[in-house]
């Protein structure tokens, strides 16, 4: 009885990391979803955390869980699985995403979460418990997300440019202050469904690995699903400042109608992933359709060398956490 009681103790105290991580999610991409439409004055920041927070948790209601399933059920043998490892995986995560945020780095939180579990599942029992397709599928849109956001966010900006070729700056300006804030709630809400449900899959993953769960279960329990997408609403409420400014005003100058046009191509890519159970980073994305943006009036209108140190922080993600992940399971061995 003891024992039994003991693991309950560690699987709960698993739960409540999990949605640190989840919070520290929020907190740290709230630039994702915020950095644009606080940097061209649309909205202040006090105002810019509580509207993105809001479509963040609105996400619970639109979206199937597919990315979920994903981390839960297509990155590791679940039989491999136990509180050791998604305990070193969330050690891992979580410090690489103090590390990247105190610097002032925008790297991806789903990566890092990623990288976490495989280095913790190397750590217990080799590669060969990863399951590849799961894997590669991430990797893959590591890449492919910001080149989705850059081709969307310019797309948009041409169009746009073409549509209004005869308004006035005045006007184009006033119009897109409106708009500006359809983007950011739909970007926001991209932000919410595919970020929220990592924590999720984690959790089922910890839950089907103690028995708490069956494993043939379609979804996991409704509390799981509420206590994330809530846990990544307050982190986005309280924001990553640091992020934000390199995200709003480093990269490039973005006026109201260029943060229109980032934020609408970076929720597009973000729908599609969500749809297709992928994974991806929103940092990714929201970067590549600003720096779409920015390519679209000049190329020295994109500061690229900030955008070259931002790609090398994605390169070093997943094998940095997953570094950690497997300190951080070496130490859990010790401690329970």
């Amino acid at each position: 009885m003891e024992a039994s009681q003991a693991a309950l103790w560690v699987v709960i105290l698993l739960v409540a990391v999990a949605l640190a991580f989840d919070f520290m999610n929020g907190f740290h991409d709230a630039a994702n979803s915020i950095a644009t439409v606080v940097s061209t004055g649309v909205l202040r920041p006090t105002q810019a955390v509580v509207f993105a927070a809001f479509f963040n948790v609105v996400a619970i209601l639109i979206f199937h869980l597919s990315v979920a399933a994903t981390i839960g059920k297509g990155i590791v043998e679940p039989g491999i699985v136990d509180t050791h490892i998604v305990f070193g995986a969330l050690a891992g995560a979580i410090a690489w995403n103090l590390i990247t945020w105190y610097y002032g780095i925008p790297s991806s939180s789903s990566h890092a979460l990623i990288g976490g579990i495989v280095g913790a599942v190397i750590a217990k029992a080799g590669a060969g418990s990863l399951i590849a397709g799961g894997i590669w599928k991430t990797v893959i849109f590591i890449f492919v997300s910001p080149l989705l956001g850059f081709l969307f966010g310019s797309l948009m900006m041409v169009a746009v440019a073409h549509i209004f070729r005869r308004a006035t700056p005045s006007r184009i300006d006033r119009w897109f202050r409106r708009l500006q804030l359809v983007s950011a709630g739909a970007y926001s809400l991209g932000h919410g469904g595919n970020d929220a449900q990592k924590t999720i899959g984690i959790i089922w993953l910890l839950l089907v690995a103690t028995g708490h769960v069956a494993a043939g279960d379609k979804s996991p329990p409704g509390w799981v699903i509420g206590a994330c997408y809530l846990a990544i609403g307050l982190g986005t409420m309280f924001g990553g400042w640091r992020i934000v400014k390199t995200m709003g005003q480093k990269i490039t100058k973005l006026k109201p109608v260029g943060g229109f046009c980032a934020e609408t191509g970076g929720a597009i890519t973000l729908f599609l992933a969500t749809a297709l159970g992928i994974p991806v980073s929103t940092t990714h994305t929201i970067t590549g359709a600003i720096v779409g943006v920015g390519s679209t009036q000049r190329a020295s209108a994109v500061r690229w060398g900030v955008a070259g140190n931002i790609v090398w922080a994605w390169i070093f993600t997943i094998p940095a956490s997953a570094f950690m992940a497997a300190v951080g399971y070496w130490v859990s061995l010790q401690l329970f």
